[in-house]
């Protein structure tokens, strides 16, 4: 009992002081140097809301895609130590194998490609 108490003074005294510390940084007025977007402390060159190619997301989702699968073989060496290893070894052979068709696939496509 004694620790939710504590967590709920705790929380509550932190929204509290969160929120005065917003009201009072919302009175302070930045001037026109703070609210210039920054480059290396040269004058803005063009917009900083320029188009991107759509390969830059595609690579970035392809990368977490795969980046996140290899993670589920992470846990390969405690699962050999299992009742019956050759469960482990289908299970990490269809992983590995989704993993290859689904590059072979980006491959084929030309997912991966730079230049059009």
């Amino acid at each position: 009992m004694n620790m939710i108490l504590f967590m709920l003074i705790l929380s509550i005294s932190l929204s509290i002081i969160l929120t005065m510390l917003n009201f009072w940084l919302a009175q302070m007025n930045p001037d026109s140097e703070k609210l210039s977007p920054y480059e290396c402390g040269f004058d803005p060159l063009g917009s900083a809301r320029l188009p991107f190619s759509i390969r830059f997301f595609l690579v970035a989702i392809l990368f977490l895609l795969f980046d996140l699968e290899i993670a589920l073989l992470l846990p390969l060496p405690w699962a050999t130590q299992l009742e019956s290893p050759m469960t482990t070894l289908i299970w990490t052979s269809t992983i590995i194998l989704l993993l290859t068709l689904g590059l072979v696939y980006e491959w084929t496509q030309g997912g991966l490609e730079w230049a059009e």
